[in-house]
């Protein structure tokens, strides 16, 4: 009888050696990506990705073959400690579950996606690798898992690089060391997954096997239309709920106050807009399509391009750092001074001034991990009022509870605007949450807040009935 083919894994690819003409041209027949041959080797190889369905092709076709490619162990559980799933988190696990492979799961922050994957992980009980998008977030779900797994999971990233059966990692390292952990786990977790499909991190799903992949996040969407190839990457949506949807979340409101500039500012930054103008107008003379990205790739040899984008990066620190913001900031404070109240600032440096002229502690990017927990924990235990950040907190960073959000800079995206909003509503009592937008008038602020505006959450504000409040405009 002629020696079945070989399924193995290897540098993050499938390889399959010893196989009939037959078995390649029935394999050949699996989605995705094609077969390779590798002369070095004298087999053939293509994306570790497409290993279930490589798999299944040849079974379908009848053809014996070893499979030495599953690393993966069941995996026995310590004390378990985990809060039984409110219905539209059943929903969610049970719609991925009848899934074959999995999918993607988008539920809205604060709704409590991280307990849905760890109900998942302890229903299947296979090695798992979860993937987060910064150490912050790594780190915090190896505490979820300890407490709600009882299981100390292995850490792979910061400097670190200790996989055990139950890990986690970021998706910098994922897309690192994938090629050799790509078998290892039959389980693998995506968490903010709206990050997978960059150029870079999308290689850690294509070097990984992992026949059940789980996706999470609260903002699918990208700009740049990428996320249709999570359906590739991860599997399809399989569970969609909304703000408007759920019951889970806190009532809240948004409120818009417009500030002026004032006669300095509004002076500079009239300087700044017809400087930026007459440069454009010069250019699309000549080169009709001329872009402001163009402008920008051209600022590192044009010296007249250069100055244009320092006029628009003035225009955007001056929106940023507007004089009227911090005196606005001040009542608001003093209006919630018995409440817990997160600033979000439009740069490190706006943060920063907050920071100094109100003494509250200021989470930024490179902050130290120690000082991050120990302002997260000074905040939660009441000890800071307040706090402010750029954007670190605009995602997955478990925030303790508050229900008022000041937004004074930051970007139009839908995912932002969508984040932030979310950080103030998970239910604690019965308190409404409220979100201030702080936008100066008659600048690009006022574009960047209509197009939030257009969000689900920012069109769809939920308020109790007879307590109406008209937006600020």
């Amino acid at each position: 009888m002629p020696t079945p083919p070989t399924l193995g894994f290897s540098g993050g690819t499938l390889v399959l050696s010893g196989a009939s003409r037959h078995a390649v041209r029935e394999a050949r027949k699996a989605a995705a990506t094609e077969w390779r041959f590798d002369p070095r080797i004298g087999g053939l190889r293509r994306d570790a990705l497409d290993y279930q369905a490589v798999c299944d092709t040849l079974r379908d076709a009848d053809i014996s073959f070893v499979d030495r490619v599953p690393s993966w162990h069941s995996v026995s559980w310590g004390p378990i400690d985990l809060p039984p799933l409110r219905p539209e988190q059943e929903q969610a696990m049970e719609a991925w579950t009848q899934s074959p492979g999995g999918g993607v799961i988008v539920m809205p922050t604060g709704t409590g996606k991280t307990e849905v994957a760890l109900a998942i992980m302890h229903r299947l009980s296979i090695s798992t690798l979860v993937v987060a998008p910064v150490r912050d977030l790594m780190y915090q779900w190896h505490q979820r898992i300890l407490r709600g797994l009882g299981w100390d999971a292995g850490i792979i990233g910061d400097g670190r690089h200790q996989p055990r059966d139950i890990s986690v990692t970021t998706y910098d390292s994922a897309a690192i060391h994938m090629e050799k952990l790509g078998n290892r786990f039959g389980l693998i977790v995506f968490d903010e997954c709206h990050h997978l499909p960059g150029r870079f991190y999308r290689e850690a799903a294509r070097m990984s096997v992992a026949p059940l992949r789980l996706g999470l996040t609260a903002t699918l969407e990208r700009a740049d239309g990428a996320h249709v190839l999570l359906d590739e990457l991860i599997g399809p949506v399989v569970h969609r709920l909304t703000l408007a949807g759920t019951t889970s979340l806190t009532e809240y409101e948004i409120r818009r106050i417009p500030v002026r500039l004032s006669a300095e500012e509004r002076q500079r930054y009239d300087r700044c807009s017809r400087r930026i103008r007459a440069y454009m107008a010069e250019r699309r003379k000549r080169e009709p399509s001329f872009s402001f990205e163009d402008l920008c790739a051209d600022a590192g040899t044009d010296p007249r391009a250069r100055q244009a984008q320092r006029a628009f990066w003035e225009k955007k620190s001056i929106e940023d750092r507007a004089e009227g913001k911090l005196a606005v900031l001040e009542d608001l404070f003093r209006l919630h001074r018995e409440e817990r109240v997160i600033v979000f600032a439009g740069s490190n440096v706006m943060a920063r001034e907050v920071s100094a002229r109100f003494l509250i502690p200021t989470i930024l990017s490179h902050s130290r991990k120690r000082e991050r927990l120990e302002i997260l924990e000074g905040f939660r235990d009441g000890r800071y009022r307040a706090l402010v950040a750029n954007q670190v907190l605009d995602e997955g960073v478990d925030v303790p509870a508050a229900k008022v959000a000041v937004v004074i800079g930051g970007l139009s995206s839908t995912r932002q605007a969508t984040q932030r909003l979310g950080r103030i509503l998970r239910k604690s009592g019965s308190q409404r949450a409220v979100l201030y937008e702080v936008v100066c008038e008659a600048t690009g602020e006022v574009e960047r807040s209509r197009k939030r505006r257009r969000t689900d959450a920012y069109k769809r504000p939920r308020r109790h009935p007879g307590r109406e409040r008209p937006d600020h405009p």
